[in-house]
């Protein structure tokens, strides 16, 4: 483990085309449009609340989705940054001992990118208590915010869930 505290935010992709038991809702693997303006949004705060981050991840694509490098894309253009997308959305725990075990990460501030399923799970992988048990299918306005010492003898990983506040309709508590 390395000898600065890590700051790792985690977020969902942006919205996907249809709502959950739409029966007209047309289902693929990108962004809706609200979800790319989403992504803008999110470019600007990022930077604009966070700084510029050090590393991005987000899951790989498949032909299911590709959401989450959608999302991110922006601000991976915007700062200059690669987008790490070489692990499956299941592989969150290779991941989060990637961003634990290597010094490289160390006094970092990284972003991650994920399916909403798995996100509680990479929460508890880095050490954190998720804020929820089970992310909400229909929610894609929050910023997990997660606090890593650099060792195990200090105090926990915190995680505070924050709202984005982006767009109309985004929850602020």
């Amino acid at each position: 483990m390395s000898n600065q505290t890590k700051k790792v935010l985690i977020i969902r992709h942006g919205e996907k085309p249809g709502e959950p038991g739409d029966e007209n809702a047309v289902d693929g693997p990108d962004l809706s449009p609200r979800g790319h303006v989403r992504a803008a949004a999110l470019a600007k705060h990022f930077v604009n609340e966070f700084g510029r981050p050090d590393f991005i991840f987000a899951t790989a694509g498949t032909k299911h989705s590709n959401r989450p490098v959608q999302t991110i894309k922006p601000l991976a253009r915007e700062t200059g940054i690669e987008i790490n997308a070489k692990h499956a959305d299941d592989e969150f725990q290779k991941v989060a001992r990637e961003i634990l075990d290597n010094t490289k990460y160390s006094g970092k501030l990284i972003l991650i990118c994920w399916h909403h399923g798995k996100i509680p799970k990479l929460t508890a992988a880095l050490g954190g208590i998720s804020p929820v048990e089970k992310w909400d299918e229909k929610v894609f306005d929050r910023i997990w915010q997660l606090e890593i010492p650099h060792s195990s003898s200090e105090t926990k990983v915190t995680v505070v869930n924050a709202p984005q506040m982006l767009l109309f309709g985004d929850s602020k508590s």
